[in-house]
This record gives C-alpha cells, sequence and structure tokens, in this order.
C-alpha cells in the first residue's frame, strides 16, 4: 500500500472527512497510522514535549529529528511537517532552502506554513518548486506574541473579511489544504464552502473537510488541554497506576519473577557462567 500523498487529501475535498492527528515519535505514529489520513509533525512538540512556553524555541533541527523518526515508524499516512519559527518568513530564498532540506533529510510528504496573503508568493514558490505546502490561517501560534496571545478569530463579522482573504490567497498560491485554527464556527464554516480545497479545523467548525488535534491531549497526556479538545482517554492516570503497581512490585520483590529472568541450560555443568 503507498502512503498517502498531499494530492490525495486535496482530492478528499467535499468527500470523506479527513482524519488528522499530530505525531512528534515513532511510537505514537505507529499507534495512529493505520486510522488516520495525515500525521502532522507539529512545531506543538516544544510545549507537549519539551514543556517550552510556546511553539517560538523550537529549532529545525529538532523538526527534522522528530520527523525522521514519524516518517520512519509509518507507512499509510501523509506525512506534514511545520516549518518552525524563523525558517521561512525572512525570504522567499530562506524558505526555500530550509523547506528543501527537511523534505531530503526526512522524506515527509510536504510542509506547513502559518499566515495568509503575507506567506502567499513563498506558498507559491514552493509549489513552483514542486514541494507540497498546507497553509494554516486564524490564530496563529508562532505569531501569539504580537497578537496578544491565543485569542479566538473572528468573534465579530467585521473581522471575517481578513480571514476569507487570507484562505483564499493561500489556495490561489497553490496549498493543498489549509489549517483554520481557534476560528469562530461561522466563519470557519463560511471558508469551508468557499474554498476548492480542503479545510482542516483546530477549534473551528465541525463542517471543515478535517478535524486535527494534538495526539497527547486527546490521550490526556498533558496538563492542560483547550476548549476544544475531547479527551477520548485518561492515559496519564493508566499509566501512574501501571507505574505504582510496577513500583509495589519492586519493593517488595515481586519482580522480575521466574517468568522474567534467564536461567540455567540444564545441561550446563554447575559453575560454568554461560547463560541460555
Amino acid at each position: 500500500m503507498l502512503r498517502k500523498s498531499a494530492d490525495y487529501i486535496k482530492s478528499l475535498k467535499g468527500k470523506n472527512p479527513i482524519v488528522c492527528l499530530t505525531a512528534y515519535t515513532a511510537p505514537i505514529a505507529r499507534a495512529i497510522d493505520d486510522k488516520v489520513d495525515l500525521m502532522l509533525v507539529g512545531d506543538s512538540l516544544g510545549m507537549v514535549l519539551y514543556e517550552y512556553e510556546n511553539t517560538l524555541q523550537v529549532t529545525l533541527e529538532q523538526m527534522i529529528d522528530h520527523a525522521k523518526s514519524v516518517v520512519g515508524a509509518s507507512k499509510n499516512s501523509c506525512v506534514i511537517v511545520d516549518m518552525p519559527f524563523g525558517t521561512y518568513e525572512d525570504s522567499i530564498n530562506k524558505a526555500f532552502l530550509n523547506v528543501a532540506r527537511v523534505m531530503k533529510e526526512t522524506n515527509c510528504n510536504g510542509v506547513k506554513l502559518e499566515g495568509g496573503q503575507k506567506m502567499s508568493n513563498t506558498i507559491q514558490h514552493l509549489c513552483k518548486s514542486s514541494i507540497p505546502v498546507m497553509g494554516h490561517i486564524g490564530l496563529q501560534p508562532q505569531s501569539v506574541l504580537i497578537d496578544g496571545g491565543y485569542k479566538v478569530r473572528g468573534k465579530e463579522k467585521s473581522e471575517w473579511q481578513k480571514y476569507i482573504d487570507d484562505a483564499i490567497a493561500v489556495e490561489e498560491a497553490g496549498a493543498f489544504s489549509v489549517v483554520l485554527e481557534g476560528m469562530a464556527e461561522p466563519l470557519a464554516a463560511e471558508i469551508t464552502s468557499i474554498l476548492n480545497i480542503p479545510t482542516i479545523g483546530i477549534g473551528a467548525s465541525p463542517k471543515c473537510d478535517g478535524q486535527i488535534l494534538v495526539t497527547e491531549d486527546m490521550l490526556g497526556l498533558t496538563n492542560v488541554a483547550p476548549k476544544f479538545v475531547k479527551k477520548y482517554i485518561d492515559l496519564d492516570k493508566i499509566i501512574k497506576s501501571a507505574v505504582c503497581q510496577f513500583s509495589d512490585d519492586v519493593k517488595n520483590r515481586n519482580f522480575p519473577s521466574a517468568d522474567h529472568i534467564y536461567h540455567m541450560h540444564p545441561k550446563i555443568v554447575s559453575g560454568n557462567n554461560k547463560n541460555s
């Protein structure tokens, strides 16, 4: 079975809902690969894995290393890699060089850039260079310092046109899809109806063509999750319970048991140190 491509994701517009989750590590990638269409190696790994305050500290090297792990551990899903802050905004040439490095070193299916109209020329250049690009508009975590925090976009209808124009600019530049984050539901639904490429919602609208969440959020592995997250299981509680049992077994000398140790071969003469 061939890995799903960016073109395949684009072809799902108006058809099947697109299932997307983040993946930063091989174990998560293996666990979700059969059930998702697209895995995003998101720069949110900075907060989820490294306890950073925001995504701004994430480096290109970190994204490449984690993407290698995800691509290597998966076979079916389209794998898209976030371009971290400071690697693509300065110039089209800088963006191309950094994106090309990500594509070469990770063998991913494409990259994601934050920004609408301001990034349209960069997106267009990358797409013309045969690099699949996913856009990202609305709440943009990499702009959190100048945008005044994690605020929902489009709550006032007077704000809508800017985000509609951003979405159209991303599509016209050649992006195969666009993430709509932290956006008032009616606005996200409106953008979805206007575009000919899939919209992927996160804190947006059920009418988006697809949905994405941070996997650790929906598994209950993060301390605080946004309002838009549905927690499907509390793995934090399950892990703590398992560790507690392990701790008790070790302290009570119930582990390792006879099933978990190596024995001497019955034919080995007593005193020989060779193990089976």
